[in-house]
């Protein structure tokens, strides 16, 4: 079960310090940077969420633009002209208008399809924000994982040197062939290519993350202990509302909305409202010579009832939304069947990494128990005892190859567990509980820190 823990409101205040002082610090700087405040940055750094936020402006707009066309407009204008013979227009020196909608069947149509639509680009923007905080954790753990990796290898290489040195010395004496010796080369460069890997994959992610957050390429490190321990949730557990889906539902109902307004538009009649005040003048034209009773001042205003009759464009209209509203239903539903199988597909590859990871990290126990050994052996002096049962004399070379076999078995262990982090990301945000995660990664703070590979 997810224990849900408020944002920290210090570590918020924090983000704009640490983000002024990265982009004034020259570029070698390099600082420790929480996740938290990761998944801040890529948030608002995050294109996907700038757009969904221009997407949600635009839904408020149309909601507000379908709500005043009840709200009379008012316009002011003028029309002077000189005119010779009989006049061919009124002559107005200023004129007033304002006109509004009254009553219509298919407006209230369109402010219900307005309204959902808002819905859509909210949840739109809420599923953009889930997942830049996934792919921002996702990259963040990697390559915290992906450093400390680095740091085994490198101890690797230091024990491979070793190796190799014990093993030229062994040769010379005779104990060991050459074979031996070349064994010992095969062993250093395949730790060194794997070292190579590995800091070809640190820089590919660090510069995901610069991407994500908009920070110079290098200037983060990930601080391991504002990582908190991912929660085993499990299909079990139910379906949270997700908003993706429920930004897909939402534009399907706008789109029956707007269907049904122009359904309406051809079968029902619609009542305006209209005024008009005009100032007219007879100084630039003979209009009062064609016209009796002449004034300046003239003001008409009324209803305008308008009642469709065989109105092909109207109809052939809500027959092209008819179809994007089924369209849009369709494609609600079927993001939701993805979604499901999307689930299905990672419960059963979590059952698979769990039990790799238990794997791995047994194996990483049994080979640190038998470094132990090793070193307690060297450290007794094991001389070669007479008998058919003796053990057999611990020398440096075997003290070598454990410790290079103990720092190789660290490193499963570690891939092992980001793969099953990586996994149980994925279901958080699948079963809708991304949200959870993120007040977790928030509230982190203020709690002891956490081991990645604590299960």
């Amino acid at each position: 079960m997810l224990v849900k823990h408020a944002s920290n409101p210090r570590q918020v205040r924090l983000i704009g310090p640490i983000l002024a002082a990265c982009l004034l610090a020259p570029a070698a700087a390099v600082a420790q940077v929480s996740l938290a405040t990761v998944v801040d940055l890529a948030q608002r750094n995050s294109t996907a969420v700038r757009l969904a936020h221009a997407d949600l402006m635009k839904a408020q707009a149309a909601l507000a633009q379908t709500q005043d066309a009840y709200i009379p407009n008012f316009q002011i204008g003028s029309n002077v002209g000189y005119s010779h013979g009989f006049p061919t227009g009124q002559p107005s020196v200023g004129s007033a208008s304002m006109q509004s909608l009254v009553f219509s069947y298919s407006q209230r149509q369109y402010v219900k399809a307005a309204r959902a639509g808002i819905d859509a680009a909210d949840l739109s923007l809420k599923d953009a924000r889930e997942q830049v905080a996934l792919d921002a954790s996702t990259t963040y753990i990697e390559l915290d994982t992906v450093n400390r990796e680095l740091a085994a290898a490198q101890q690797q290489e230091a024990f491979t040197g070793d190796l190799v040195r014990i093993e030229q010395q062994r040769e010379e004496a005779g104990v060991d062939s050459d074979l031996d010796l070349l064994q010992a080369h095969l062993t250093a460069a395949t730790l060194k290519l794997q070292r190579l890997h590995l800091e070809t994959r640190a820089t590919t992610l660090s510069k995901q993350l610069a991407v994500l957050t908009g920070m110079p390429v290098g200037s983060m490190l990930p601080d391991h202990a504002s990582i908190p321990e991912i929660p085993a949730v499990t299909a079990g557990d139910g379906v949270h509302s997700l908003p993706g889906i429920g930004s897909a539902t939402a534009l399907a109902r706008s789109k029956q909305f707007q269907a049904k307004g122009d359904d309406l538009a051809w079968k029902r009649p619609s009542i305006g409202f209209g005024a008009v005040y005009n100032y007219d003048s007879n100084e630039l034209n003979s209009y009062s010579t064609y016209y009796n009773n002449f004034t300046p001042n003239n003001v008409s205003f009324g209803l305008q009832i308008n009642v469709p009759f065989f109105d092909f464009s109207l109809r052939a209209k809500a027959k092209e939304t008819a179809a994007e509203a089924l369209r849009a239903t369709i494609e609600a539903e079927e993001a939701q069947h993805q979604n499901d199988v999307q689930i299905a597909t990672l419960t059963g590859s979590l059952r698979e990494l769990d039990a790799q990871a238990e794997v791995a990290s047994l194996k990483q126990q049994i080979s640190d128990a038998q470094l132990k050994a090793v070193l307690a052996q060297l450290e007794s002096g094991n001389g070669a005892a007479a008998g058919p049962n003796a053990q057999p004399q611990t020398t440096p070379k075997a003290e070598q190859l454990a410790r290079i076999d103990e720092r190789q078995k660290y490193q499963d262990a570690l891939d092992a567990s980001l793969g099953l982090a990586k996994a149980r990301l994925s279901l958080l945000r699948a079963l809708g509980h991304m949200q959870d995660w993120l007040n977790e990664v928030h509230g982190h703070s203020a709690q002891p820190p956490a081991d990645l590979l604590t299960r």
